[in-house]
């Protein structure tokens, strides 16, 4: 089991490497980079360049002169303004030097400061990640605490009515866009047209450092049941269907019928005999699931809800072109990855000490 985790390890480097490289070169050939952006605003095609510029006040057009630059939009400005612009941004260097420069640095977990916001990358994602926990850790556990109890009478049940009908409402849950179903539930509880049950936008009200404990959990699941609702809707689909199929896969095997045979109860079978084998695939898949639900399944939801989060960081740091996030949020993002299928791997083993992953000699 050593060798086979340190194998692990050692292709998550190249693994790594070729996921920043990838990006990073699509980047090079992507229009409208942050020296863009600034150079449109300061030429009066955007918003001010204040609203961009962090600690650039000294960075102001000098001059009607041809800037002689490619940049679009970059005529009128001073040739320096624009090479100050470029060495602020990084973009004085050759692409290989600045990828080198940025992969040593994220070696030591440096991510060094955002373009526009003033501050550091990790500062800010450790500010927005409360927000994405709260999302991630409360969808995966009422997904699961559906998905599990619900494939596994589906699976007993395998044929009737009951399993008929909610594969059919299953079915058009995971159809339905999360996004979509959770601007239905603006429209209906958050003012939209109808009622005005539920806050629209935050995880906490104004006066929650004036609530009591109790009223603050209240305040807390108040606001997160919109956003939870529009998540869930289409999360337990997936789970509740491999509970089921895994359930009746084992439910035909031989010692099923032997502990029949034997006159075992058939709770007894079910919960004493299956269980553990038709959970493995499913327990083992909590840290890939939880990955999911914390980084990529409340994009849209956060945005519906003015919810800030990584999501939403993400987001309008493409959409800003804020290099610094977006590139240190995909590292973080993908070394957490690697590492979460490695733990799903060992949690296998851990399960069902029969599966080993090392390498045998036929």
């Amino acid at each position: 089991m050593g060798a086979y985790i340190l194998r692990r390890l050692l292709l998550m480097i190249p693994t790594i490497v070729g996921i920043m490289g990838i990006s990073f070169l699509v980047i090079q050939f992507a229009p409208g980079g942050p020296v863009e952006q600034v150079v449109a605003q300061l030429s009066g095609q955007g918003d001010s360049a204040d609203q961009r510029l962090s600690g650039g006040g000294d960075l102001v057009a000098q001059g009607g002169a041809d800037a002689g630059s490619s940049y679009r939009g970059a005529q009128g400005l001073d040739p320096e303004l624009i090479k100050k612009l470029e060495k602020q941004f990084g973009f004085d260097k050759p692409p290989l030097t600045r990828f080198v420069e940025m992969m040593w640095n994220y070696i030591r977990f440096d991510f060094g400061e955002s373009f526009f916001r003033n501050t550091s990358v990790i500062d800010l994602i450790l500010e927005k990640m409360p927000v994405s926990i709260s999302l991630g850790v409360w969808v995966l556990l009422l997904s699961y605490a559906i998905s599990i109890p619900l494939g596994i009478r589906k699976a007993v049940k395998d044929g009737s009515t009951f399993d008929v009908w909610t594969s059919g409402i299953i079915v058009v849950g995971y159809a339905v866009p999360g996004f979509l179903f959770g601007i239905l539930l603006i429209v209906l509880f958050a003012g939209g047209s109808f009622y005005n049950w539920f806050p629209l936008r935050g995880l906490t009200s104004d006066n929650f450092t004036q609530l009591v404990w109790w009223q603050k959990i209240l305040d807390y699941f108040w606001h997160l049941t919109l956003p939870l609702t529009a998540l869930l809707l289409s999360a337990f689909a997936t789970t509740t269907l491999l509970t089921k199929n895994s359930f009746i896969d084992e439910i035909k095997k031989q010692y099923v019928v032997t502990a029949r045979a034997k006159g075992l109860s058939e709770h007894r079978v079910l919960y004493g005999h299956v269980f553990r084998n038709a959970m493995l695939i499913v327990i083992a898949g909590i840290p890939g699931a939880f990955v999911s639900a914390f980084f990529t399944g409340s994009l849209m939801i956060e945005n519906i809800f003015s919810l800030d989060g990584l999501g939403r960081l993400g987001y309008l740091s493409i959409i800003n072109r804020d290099y610094p996030i977006v590139f240190a949020t995909l590292y973080i993002f993908s070394l957490l990855g690697l590492v979460v299928s490695l733990v799903s791997d060992l949690i296998y083993t851990w399960i069902d000490p029969r599966i080993d992953f090392d390498r045998r000699d036929v």
